[in-house]
């Protein structure tokens, strides 16, 4: 009878002890079941204020409806300064949420662009420089010394049969600064959107570019016209005075640097173009002054080229002036000052940097703009059409009237500062809204009739709400060229191979304007985005200095020391006898 209930009060403290070794199975179980539900749905949580880590919805749109693999090679591998090694690991981060969001359908990889390419004799730097991708030269500190290093901040996505290059850094100097890293951050959402859009897309939108008034059709427009017209739009050549109507099936028309007078016939074509929602980005020189003259006599005087589009461009709501910007924030030139041969690289401030203000998703984030001899822009009183300003001189700039004469004597002196007080002045404008026509109760029955016999009846104002874009300057679209070899938009030809030679944003501003002008993908929302800057305090830092080191190593030790002896105290206190 005593076995028996020994037995008995056994029995629960034996299932008790089965059940306590067996406590790891549901553990395992539930871990199981946490891991494949965290495998089939993702969420992550953003808690930065301006949303770093959150991919734009159009964005997700685009990744999520990929039929294919996109494949993105990075040329961010090697040793290099630690803020392009920052830039590599962003690059990281923002292609594994594109993979996630695409499922699985975008691959990338980290390559040396000294690498070959699989199959051939040729090395990924080759390829990249083929396409336009422009190297930094470094001099990084390796084990075996000093040497100097090319290094290519960009990546080439492929889709299918195509390629298209990104440029994750907008510059060629070999220290990235904390401002130029957070700008090529906030813009990288974007690029790579974009890059894939353009591949992925079927149907290209349809844009014109005018030659029949004088416009350059040289070596001078290949950048535009085969890295950036032909590479995403399908490009047309149009003459204006051969036409009868400029036909709305294209999405734009591109007028860059006219030298001859438009005639009446033109315009009219042009504005009904515009009344029927077709969109114009103008790039013009009003004055004759160009650095061929220069050249040749040392001297130039800009005159007017009288190209008869006052009348149109002021009753849309802008007045190019006939006037020089000149400015101290410009870019340089080689100068013999000393009149033996001995040249030197002096500012040029007929050649003025444009900042942008971010104003506008058109040019956020985009870096300097150069210009050549450039006109001044006033806005004037148009109903029913708003303004943004796009470009402006920095703070110090001053305008100059026809007839001016420009001499290369004149930066043997110094130029006077004083001078240089106006601020802000325009030089590119986005015009939105409903544009009245400047043929409105005045055009001739014949032109009218014909306009009717083309199915494009004449229109007073714009048929719906439309845009356009106004730059007073022809040449920030165009290329230099070096050695009969064109360079890349925004490189200056007289500073090639120099320590003055830098790649500034022209190209990047002119994509943004043909975006927003044309592309309805919504990519834009991207571009948008905005990081916030957020430096220490130098003189902080200084000063608090061995606070934040005591904070950052004595005081997790501290922490340590008092936690195991507090825990040593309770252990001696719960099994001591």
């Amino acid at each position: 009878m005593v076995s028996q209930i020994s037995k008995d009060k056994r029995d629960p403290l034996s299932r008790r002890g089965v059940g306590v070794r067996l406590w790891w199975i549901p553990c395992i179980i539930i871990l199981v079941l946490i891991n494949f539900l965290a495998a089939q749905f993702h969420k992550r949580i953003d808690l930065t204020n301006e949303k770093r880590f959150t991919i734009s919805s159009p964005v997700k749109k685009l990744l999520t409806h990929l039929d294919d693999v996109v494949q993105v090679d990075i040329f961010l591998k090697g040793e290099f300064p630690s803020g392009f090694k920052k830039l590599a690991t962003s690059t990281d981060e923002l292609l594994q949420e594109f993979k996630e969001y695409s499922h699985n359908n975008i691959k990338y990889r980290f390559i040396s662009p000294d690498e070959q390419i699989e199959g051939s004799n040729r090395s990924f730097a080759d390829t990249l420089v083929a396409l336009g991708v422009q190297p930094i030269n470094l001099k990084v500190q390796l084990k075996a010394g000093e040497q100097t290093q090319y290094i290519f901040p960009a990546a080439l996505v492929y889709y299918k049969d195509r390629v298209v290059p990104v440029s994750l850094y907008p510059g060629i100097k070999m220290l990235i600064t904390p401002e130029e890293l957070n700008s090529a951050e906030a813009l990288m959402e974007y690029k790579f959107a974009n890059a894939i859009e353009q591949l992925t897309q079927n149907n290209k939108p349809m844009v014109a570019y005018s030659y029949g008034n004088g416009e350059p059709t040289g070596t001078n427009v290949y950048d535009l016209v085969e890295n950036v017209l032909k590479k995403n739009y399908n490009l047309f050549t149009i003459d204006i005075s051969k036409e009868p109507v400029i036909p709305d099936t294209f999405k734009l028309l591109m007028i860059v640097k006219p030298t001859h007078a438009f005639t009446e016939n033109e315009k009219i074509k042009i504005d009904q173009y515009v009344m029927h929602g077709g969109k114009v980005i103008w790039f013009l020189d009003r004055l004759n002054a160009e650095m061929d003259s220069l050249q040749l006599k040392n001297q130039v005087i800009a005159y007017d080229r009288n190209l008869n589009l006052e009348d149109m461009l002021f009753k849309y709501g802008v007045r190019i002036n006939p006037d020089l910007l000149i400015d101290l924030q410009c870019d340089f030139l080689p100068f013999d000052v000393n009149g033996n041969k001995q040249f030197e690289f002096l500012h040029w401030n007929y050649f003025p940097l444009f900042e942008s203000k971010s104003n506008h998703v058109i040019n956020k984030n985009v870096g300097l703009v150069a210009g050549r001899f450039v006109n001044s822009i006033d806005t004037v009183k148009s109903d029913d059409v708003s303004k943004t300003i796009l470009l402006t001189s920095s703070s110090n700039a001053r305008t100059i009237a026809i007839p001016a004469l420009i001499s290369a004597e004149e930066n043997r002196n110094a130029p006077q500062d004083e001078q240089f007080k106006k601020k802000n002045v325009i030089a590119g404008v986005l015009l939105e809204g409903k544009f009245k026509s400047l043929y409105a109760n005045r055009l001739p029955a014949n032109i009218m009739d014909s306009l009717q016999k083309y199915r494009t009846p004449f229109q007073t104002s714009s048929i719906t709400d439309n845009k356009m874009i106004i730059v007073s300057d022809g040449d920030i679209v165009l290329n230099g060229v070096s050695k009969d070899q064109p360079l890349p938009m925004g490189v200056n030809a007289y500073t090639m191979g120099t320590q003055y030679q830098y790649q500034f944003a022209n190209k990047d501003f002119l994509q943004n304007c043909f975006d927003y002008l044309i592309n309805n993908s919504g990519l834009s929302e991207a571009k948008s985005k905005d990081y916030t800057l957020r430096l220490l305090d130098p003189k902080k830092i200084q000063e608090e200095r061995t606070k934040w080191q005591i904070v950052n190593i004595v005081l997790p030790v501290l922490l340590i020391f008092v936690f195991g002896v507090i825990y040593q105290f309770w252990r001696r206190r719960k099994y001591s006898i």
